[in-house]
């Protein structure tokens, strides 16, 4: 299955997808905040956009241009890293005892309001052009579950999740695909400078779990996906 796909996030796994894609013979857009990333994107033959994916009109122009120049979208994908904490307080947030509202919006709201955008948009795009489609929102295993100290990055990471359930409910009558994909690992990456072991996920399986997403056909869909590399703990 081919067809037109927008990548919102397109910098580290972001990139992978959108090569693996192009592979599959997908025509691809992609999308990223920072002109250095639209720049190394652009120079792999692919249309780049700089957006804030965080901004309802930004995804709306980002799509709209896509299909005036690919071609009608048919799958939206989010790999957006979407936390912004403030100063250089603890990864994750920090205890809930010790962490204030800045860190909450930081951590939490900023992670919860930048999927509904992705998945707001995406779904009035699918929707207008009337033949269905896939959207698939990319989280953590925070997603899954708390850990002590993450507790507000994981409260973003849950709100994430329950919107992409009520989302694939909502759209399956309209033929559109929504689906969450669980990375609950580290992902080996320039960003986090993790060793391509068993202990860490590996960046191009993610893009193959993203395309056997988009290729379901609408007699057996998947809406959540998990993927934890065989060297790191996995917890039902």
């Amino acid at each position: 299955m081919s067809g037109t796909a927008v990548v919102f996030g397109a910098r580290n796994l972001g990139g992978a997808i959108i090569d693996h894609l192009q592979g599959d013979g997908w025509r691809v857009a992609g999308v990223a905040r920072s002109q250095e990333t639209v720049d190394a994107v652009s120079d792999r033959g692919t249309l780049a956009f700089q957006a804030d994916a965080s901004d309802p009109g930004d995804v709306r122009r980002v799509l709209e241009a896509t299909a005036e120049g690919l071609g009608p979208v048919s799958l939206c994908v989010n790999a957006v890293s979407a936390a912004r904490p403030s100063g250089e307080g603890p990864f994750g947030g920090g205890p809930v005892a010790d962490a204030d509202v800045d860190g909450f919006r930081g951590w939490a709201a900023a992670v919860a309001e930048q999927a509904f955008v992705f998945l707001n948009e995406s779904a009035r795009a699918l929707r207008a052009r009337g033949e269905g489609g896939t959207i698939i929102q990319i989280t953590g295993g925070s997603a899954r579950r708390a850990m002590p100290g993450r507790g507000l990055w994981s409260a973003g990471a849950q709100a994430t999740r329950a919107m992409v359930h009520a989302a694939a409910q909502e759209l399956r009558e309209e033929g559109i695909h929504v689906a969450l994909l669980v990375v609950d690992a580290t992902i080996s990456s320039p960003k986090t400078k993790a060793p391509p072991t068993d202990q860490y996920a590996d960046q191009a399986l993610i893009a193959e779990a993203v395309s056997y997403l988009a290729g379901q056909g609408r007699r057996g869909w998947t809406h959540e996906l998990t993927l934890t590399p065989s060297g790191d703990r996995w917890v039902p």
